[in-house]
């Protein structure tokens, strides 16, 4: 039999997730992991620094994200670009995978390590969105809030996303949360006292 297994990152994938989905993610090991997807640790270290990185996967989310805002046409502005590239995260990253997003989120939800961590990736996430509009030319404090909004934008749609049994895609409802922020915000023009927290 060839040592070569085309699918082991996804073996690995999916009984490391059943092992934290049954015993927990603290109690699991990665020879265990290798056990179940009738492979070797050599082969699970190959594929990932240690078992937190089947949840949370390396860099390439971030570098994607930098990637796209970076080449996109110059002539986008900040907020067709973030629409634009909330679009291609929800149809790439995540449609079609809605039950296993699930997994994953209730695996980091019931650890605290793995809650801190999910904190560091999406602060990876929003340095890398900065770092590609700073790239283009956008002001240091401005490419800051565009990040900031892009995330928390990505992940308010993502946990309804997550949290609904219908059939409304990721992307439809990431563009709707966008919507209503810019609604809210052109309610209240700046300065204005109606705005909240002013008094």
């Amino acid at each position: 039999m060839s040592r070569w297994q085309p699918d082991a990152r996804q073996r690995l994938e999916r009984a490391a997730i059943d092992l934290f989905t049954e015993q927990g993610f603290a109690a699991t090991t990665v020879p265990q992991i290798t056990a179940r997807a009738g492979l070797t640790t050599r082969t699970f270290f190959r594929h990932f620094a240690d078992k937190r990185e089947v949840l949370f996967g390396g860099a390439e989310i971030p570098a994607f994200a930098t990637r796209l805002i970076a080449e996109a046409p110059p002539s986008l502005d900040p907020v067709t670009l973030i629409t634009g590239g909330l679009e291609t995260v929800a149809e790439t990253r995540f449609e079609g995978r809605r039950e296993e997003v699930r997994e994953r989120r209730a695996i980091i939800r019931s650890d605290e390590g793995l809650r801190e961590r999910d904190l560091r990736k999406r602060a990876d996430l929003r340095d890398a969105i900065r770092a590609g509009f700073v790239s283009r030319g956008t002001e240091p404090v401005m490419a800051t809030l565009l990040a900031e909004i892009s995330v928390t934008v990505l992940y308010v749609a993502l946990d309804e996303w997550l949290d609904q049994d219908g059939d409304r895609k990721l992307a439809e409802i990431m563009l709707d949360t966008l919507a209503s922020l810019q609604a809210t915000l052109a309610a209240y023009p700046a300065g204005s006292r109606d705005a909240p927290g002013s008094s």
